[in-house]
Order: structure tokens, then sequence, then C-alpha cells
């Protein structure tokens, strides 16, 4: 039986060990991270924002629930989330929020290189990242990436949020899409003024490694009448994204969600299918 991805109950998880992840240069704060092994299966903690003023703020954990749902519903090849509340200690204090945990997507055998690395050493001259993708086979891998970071508005694509895994005999694949709490209206901390005035649809500054900065204009990128996802957002999709969700964001943080990824979704068809 599959294991449900959010757990509501309190679960005390102050044994963990949280370590630093900076954000870029300028942003205040950081993610923290912590790593457990069980039964030999190794397994990943991630927290929204943190600072030592504030604490935990933010809801970029919530956002990766929701995402790990959206590709679920899309059938694209991911790396699931678990929502969990949970106590866990920082610093010597104790705190009551919400953390990620996924499974270590590696095979034994497997080791990880970010795909800008991997990319600078085997690139033939002047060749752009897409094209060395697509020359290594990848290409719909690269599409539906381009194709959901639009869908999501994921602001944080560069090289190292891309993974390869090589294994022993030196094959080589893409891992899992995996990363995506810096999408949907991540930017808002739930201000409701915030909120109220995000356009869904707007064009904002991202980071992106593979194709141009521009969400929209990857969107071009892509190959024309060609059916990139096994499934189709529904109307009927909007309860199970936001199961259990809508208790912990303000209505009208969850109804903008929805209204981004279904717009979204409408524009995306209309262009490329």
């Amino acid at each position: 039986m599959k294991e449900k991805d959010f757990i509501a109950e309190l679960q005390d998880l102050t044994y963990l060990n949280w370590t630093d992840t900076k954000l870029s240069p300028g942003t205040p704060g950081c993610f923290l991270k912590a790593y457990e092994e069980n039964d030999g299966v190794k397994y990943y903690y991630k927290l929204s924002n943190y600072d030592s003023y504030r604490g935990v703020f933010g809801h970029e954990n919530i956002n990766e629930l929701i995402i790990s749902r959206f590709l679920t519903i899309l059938g694209v090849e991911h790396l699931e989330y678990q929502l969990i509340h949970a106590l866990v200690l920082i610093n010597g204090k104790t705190i009551e929020t919400y953390i990620t945990k996924s499974v270590n997507f590696r095979k034994k055998e497997e080791r990880k290189i970010a795909f800008d690395v991997f990319y600078d050493l085997n690139k033939q001259i002047d060749e752009a990242p897409l094209a060395f993708a697509i020359r290594m086979g990848w290409e719909m891998y690269f599409y539906q990436m381009m194709a959901v970071d639009y869908l999501i508005c994921n602001r944080d694509r560069h090289g190292a949020n891309i993974e390869l895994l090589v294994d022993s005999n030196g094959s080589v694949r893409p891992a899992p899409i995996f990363d995506h709490g810096c999408s949907l209206l991540f930017s808002c901390y739930s201000n409701l003024k915030s909120i109220e005035k995000f356009d869904v649809m707007e064009e904002r500054a991202v980071n992106n490694f593979i194709g141009s900065r521009s969400l929209e204009y990857n969107l071009q990128l892509l190959p024309k009448g060609k059916k990139l996802f096994k499934g189709n957002l529904t109307e009927s999709d909007k309860e199970t994204l936001l199961e259990g969700v809508k208790s912990l964001l303000p209505f009208q943080h969850t109804e903008k969600i929805w209204n981004m990824l279904w717009e979204r979704w409408d524009y995306f068809a209309k262009i490329c299918y």
C-alpha cells in the first residue's frame, strides 16, 4: 500500500540534524536539510525558508506537495514528496512546522552529477544546453521539464537543479524531476495583499539553465502538436491537488494556486497542442 503523501498528525522529529543550504546571494534565509537511513534506504528531509530571527517561514514545502501531485496527474516521472507536520530541533530551539520527506532516487551503484557540470565536460563547441540534451537523446525529458516549469512558474531551474545519474558502467540517465519549492506563489508568504495582486500569467524573473530566462518563450522551443504528457489537467483535479492543503494556507492563496495551474495549462495546451 502506498504511503499517504500528507501526515497532519504532529510527529516528533527532533532527532534530525539540520544543515544549512544557502539561497542565492542577497536573499535572506536558507533552506535546511537533514538525512537519515533506515534499513538501507536513505531519506531526505527539507524545511521551507529559515533564518535565526524568523525561524521557519514561507510555504515552499507545501508547494512541493502540490506539484508532486500535479506531476502525478500529468504522468511525469518525478521525486515524490511527503509533507509532514513535525517538531524539529534547530539551534537548540524546538519548532513546530511542516517538512518534506523524500526517498533517495539513486540506485546503489549510481552516482549523481549536476547537468551543468556534465554539459561543460562533454559539450561541443558553441553547443547550447538544449541542443546538447537533444544530442544525448534526452529531448522528451527536457521538453517535459520546460513545459512543467512554465505551468508551475518555477523560478529556480539552475544547472544543479537538474541531475544526471551515472552507473558503474558509465551509462548516464536524467534523474526524476525534483525541487519545485520556488514556484507558484512562493514569494507571497501568505500576505493577502500580495496574493490578491499576484498575476498568475505574469512573466517573472527566473534562473533557467535550459532555454532562455523566459518561461513563456521556452514554450516556443517545444515541438508543436506533440503530446508531452500522458495525462491532462481537468477541473475535477482541483480537490486532489489541494486535499489537506486548504487548512494550511488562506483560501485566497489556494484559489490563486489553482487559477495559476488551470490558466497556464489552458495557454500551454493552445500553444503546444
